[in-house]
């Protein structure tokens, strides 16, 4: 068994796709940023997935949304989430939960980032009562029908995402 020591200062990374952030995201940002010395939120570039905005937009609307908080800075990288947590010296990876289901598949990564760089903690943060719902798929869903997202996005967020849409020709 190791013994446990904890860093003078402690990094931690909070990864996603953010696409778009929600105000779910964002409370994880403020309480996180509570937690930890610094807090990295950081984009996945995964050519895989056809995000709505790009990494790039994405950076700007995180940017513009956390701008008041001194320890939070906002990157994107690509690859093992865990490399690039060692390459910043982060020492814990802070998720969300909203449901069951969301654990089922955060315990499996977890565990995973565990295997491959066990000095890397994973810690886990309820979402808030008032954002268990929200997804960034559910809030797309919702403004590509013309729906009201307001109080579940930040307004800049909201203002960005109709004009996305209103660009492809949806309400």
């Amino acid at each position: 068994m190791r013994a446990a020591t904890k860093p003078p200062r402690v990094t931690a990374i909070y990864p996603g796709s953010f696409d778009p952030i929600t105000n779910g995201h964002l409370d994880l940002v403020e309480r996180g940023c509570c937690l930890f010395d610094k807090l990295i939120v950081a984009i996945l570039r995964n050519e895989t997935k056809q995000p709505l905005f790009s990494v790039e937009e994405r950076i700007d609307m995180l940017r513009e949304v956390v701008d008041g908080y001194a320890n939070v800075v906002v990157d994107s990288f690509a690859g093992l989430l865990v490399d690039y947590a060692a390459e910043n010296g982060a020492t814990v990876l802070l998720r969300g939960i909203r449901a069951i289901s969301d654990y089922e598949y955060e315990l499996q990564m977890a565990l995973m980032n565990r295997r491959l760089r066990p000095e890397i903690e994973t810690a886990f943060l309820m979402a808030g009562e008032a954002y268990s719902f929200i997804s960034s798929h559910l809030i797309k869903q919702v403004v590509s029908l013309g729906g009201d997202v307001s109080g579940m996005v930040p307004a800049a967020v909201e203002t960005r995402l109709r004009g996305r849409y209103a660009a492809r020709g949806t309400p």
